[in-house]
């Protein structure tokens, strides 16, 4: 260990971006063993290790990260797969540069930080390739089952804790295939399905229910899912998308950055997208302006040039440095040819039926607002125009109306439209009813809806021990 000071930070290999432009594969190269273990070694092995501080998991990185540069792959693996459902996901898709590595003590010393993301994919996809990554074994049967709303990260990570506890589970999800975002939302760029599918596959091996296509509030009604199980767990995750509230959102080519990404990765697994033949969701020969600047927004600028857009153009409201997403994702995208357009806000959409253009103003940051961050301000008579053919909306995502759509009127929401729970059990206002994710958090990282199935699934678990242990009182 403590090889910082004679090995320098080095990453896998990237796919040259002329390459990397033709097709939606992952860019990264898989780590070799021996370069694994040597990044790995360059871990500090810290008393207080701020990787591990900072992530959401917790994750015991610095162990993993010995096992590795001492070999012990099996051990490594065991170590990640202790506080997290999905590391090998986790591993390629969460922010390290804003979390784990982030807080890298070698890193704030000048050393460049440790390979962090790069080596848990290296780690679990050997742990998949040896045959490391057990069969799920359903605990002691308990008689009792759980219906999980949403088949996302939330709530594949709680079916998994859940029937490992004994009880039985049965997921349910709006869509066709599992994975929520994980599947329709991150392009295949940074997450290749069958990654996904493999774990679906393996909750399903161990006997979990995975009813697709099914909308609650629909068909089935919140309440007869309550009827048919001992406790339900919500973890639909946010979709309801920002609007822009600017002149000609109306009009045809502006399309909400959620409808663009489900198009682009359904046409992935070949189904058919009548919106996507039409080129109503096809950047394919066309202008292209992305208005938004998380991660959501890369995702887009950089399925849009994949697509074979004729230009692609990023338009955020403040700078570089403030923007919510993640930096490497901002690197990647402008070396596949992405422009950047800094401190500029749209005032207006031009165009008669379909769209023709972006009308701009430039901004400049103000006075820090009581939270730290810059306030923005337009600057006087800056009025620029953007030629478009689609103008893709990635401004974030709002909760839908549960209690609407499920016609439940006594589940407790915020002010932020976000479920109302209770911050140690994720209970809800209804008695059974629990619920984890976005839909309590707000939009938010893959790793914190890991987090919050991981720890949902312990409060669920003592209400059902609870209700187990009324039955066999009274039962006496």
């Amino acid at each position: 260990m403590l090889r910082f000071i004679d090995r320098d930070r080095s990453p896998p290999a990237q796919r040259p971006p002329g390459e990397r432009r033709a097709d939606f594969a992952e860019i990264y190269a898989e780590y070799a063993a021996e370069k694994a273990a040597g990044q790995a070694a360059r871990c500090s092995q810290c008393g207080v290790p701020f990787c591990q501080v900072h992530c959401p998991l917790g994750n015991n990185i610095p162990d993993w990260l010995r096992a590795t540069a001492e070999g012990r792959l099996e051990d490594a693996y065991a170590l990640a797969a202790e506080t997290n459902a999905m590391p090998e996901i986790c591993g390629r898709i969460c922010p390290q540069d804003r979390l784990c590595e982030g807080s890298c003590v070698i890193e704030q010393s000048g050393h460049g930080t440790v390979t962090i993301g790069a080596i848990e994919r290296f780690i679990t996809e050997t742990a998949w390739q040896e045959g490391w990554v057990k069969p799920l074994r359903p605990g002691a049967p308990t008689g009792q089952s759980v219906g999980i709303i949403g088949a996302g990260p939330a709530g594949l990570t709680a079916a998994e804790g859940l029937r490992a506890r004994g009880h039985d589970i049965a997921l349910y999800d709006r869509h066709d295939r599992a994975g929520g975002l994980l599947t329709y939302g991150i392009p295949n760029f940074k997450l290749e399905k069958h990654v996904v599918a493999r774990r679906v596959e393996r909750l399903q091996d161990a006997g979990i229910a995975i009813q697709l296509e099914a909308e609650i509030g629909g068909e089935v009604s919140l309440a007869e899912l309550r009827e048919r199980h001992e406790a339900i767990l919500i973890a639909t995750g946010v979709y309801g998308a920002r609007e822009l509230s600017v002149p000609g959102t109306a009009l045809e080519g502006v399309v909400p950055a959620l409808d663009y990404l489900i198009a682009s990765n359904r046409k992935g697994f070949g189904d058919a997208v009548p919106a996507f033949e039409s080129g109503h969701l096809n950047a394919h020969g066309k202008r292209v302006v992305v208005i938004g600047g998380g991660d959501t927004a890369m995702d887009c600028v950089r399925t849009a040039v994949r697509q074979g857009a004729k230009s692609v153009t990023c338009l955020y409201r403040r700078d570089r440095d403030n923007m919510p997403g993640s930096l490497r994702e901002v690197s990647h995208a402008e070396a596949e040819g992405v422009e950047f357009t800094w401190l500029a806000s749209p005032v207006r959409i031009e165009g008669e039926k379909t769209v023709a253009g972006v009308c701009a103003e430039r901004m400049r940051l103000g006075a820090r607002d009581g939270g730290g961050r810059q306030r923005i301000e337009a600057i006087p008579d800056t009025e620029f125009r953007m030629d478009a053919d689609i103008v893709i909306t990635a401004l974030g995502f709002d909760p839908e109306d549960l209690p609407r759509l499920f016609h439940e009127p006594l589940l407790g929401v915020t002010r932020a439209g976000t479920l109302a729970v209770d911050p140690q059990t994720g209970a809800t206002s209804m008695p059974g009813v629990f619920a984890a994710g976005d839909i309590v958090r707000g939009a938010s990282l893959v790793v914190w809806a890991v987090r919050d199935g991981r720890e949902v699934t312990r409060a669920i678990d003592s209400y059902l021990a609870t209700q187990r242990s009324g039955t066999e009182a009274q039962a006496s």
